[in-house]
């Protein structure tokens, strides 16, 4: 019996990467009676008579784990967005982050099109860099046309289990190219692969870049807040989550409550407040939404 990693899932068939080598495995039918799925990223043990025909037996406790896509242990979310076309959005970044948080997966955010900023949008851009910067995100501009901060980008890949994912259009697909040219990647078909493009990746799978692995999948395909609580979404906001035993009632929602360290830390501009109304909308959000079991 041998351990590896599922790098690669197609159609009941997982792909394990091994000190052995690559094999071609199927479950066991012991999972599906214990309605538990092999996921890409899980650690499992397997036996296999050859590297065509093995089977996964044991799947080790995962780290983390997401629905959509379907993947577990990731040690990070690099988060691209663009400075133009799309335009920035910290709403929109504060709902990966959530997701990301709410997972305990670190989050770097990647901002691409540097270059097509004006200055006017490089200083606003420069001063949410700041803001996030202080919480404890790792911020980065980049621009795979003149190279700029590609250097600082690649830093993150090695030695990593990596998820991308932004929006379709912000340049995922030429980040990894500039990152890894050997690669060769068509944008067309890494943008389906990894955004909502045309040809829509039915499959998860690793691919190898920069001595990393970057999960290429249609990323988080979906940000609803479906399993997480309003009680619990304060611990998604790190900033948030630093003050809450300072606040004065067990349970503050942070909203209207007295005594609320928090909003006392948005008055006095130690929280950003575009942070904290972001929470409050993402609050009533899931307050207004019916749970489901």
């Amino acid at each position: 019996m041998a351990t590896g990693r599922i790098v690669k899932a197609v159609s009941g068939f997982y792909y394990v990467d091994s000190e052995e080598g690559y094999f071609q495995c199927r479950g066991r039918g012991l999972f599906r009676k214990q309605k538990i799925k092999p996921l890409v990223g899980d650690f499992v043990r397997f036996e296999a008579e050859n590297h065509t025909d093995g089977y996964v037996l044991e799947i080790k406790e995962r780290s983390n784990e997401l629905v959509r896509p379907p993947v577990a242990n990731i040690d990070q979310a690099l988060l691209i967005f663009s400075a133009v076309e799309p335009g920035f959005s910290t709403w929109l970044l504060d709902r990966f982050l959530v997701h990301v948080e709410n997972e305990e997966i670190q989050p770097v955010i990647l901002v691409s099109k540097w270059d097509k900023a004006d200055e006017a949008k490089k200083e606003t851009l420069r001063a949410i860099q700041k803001d996030y910067e202080g919480i404890g995100y790792p911020f980065h501009f980049y621009s795979t046309k003149t190279g700029e901060g590609i250097e600082e980008a690649a830093a993150y890949f090695p030695e990593k289990y990596s998820l991308l994912s932004g929006q379709s259009g912000v340049g995922k697909s030429s980040l990894l190219n500039a990152v890894a040219p050997d690669l060769d990647l068509e944008t067309a078909n890494i943008s389906g692969a990894l955004g909502r493009g045309k040809h829509t990746t039915r499959h998860v799978e690793f691919l190898r870049v920069n001595n990393g692995w970057v999960a290429d999948t249609p990323g988080f395909s979906s940000l609803d807040f479906g399993s997480i609580t309003a009680e619990d979404l304060d611990i998604c906001f790190p900033e948030m989550r630093a003050r809450m035993p300072d606040c004065k009632f067990r349970g503050c929602s942070h909203r209207q409550e007295p005594g609320c360290a928090i909003r006392l830390d948005v008055e006095e501009g130690r929280i950003p407040s575009h942070r904290y109304e972001h929470y409050k909308q993402f609050h009533e959000e899931i307050s207004s939404t019916p749970r489901r079991y």
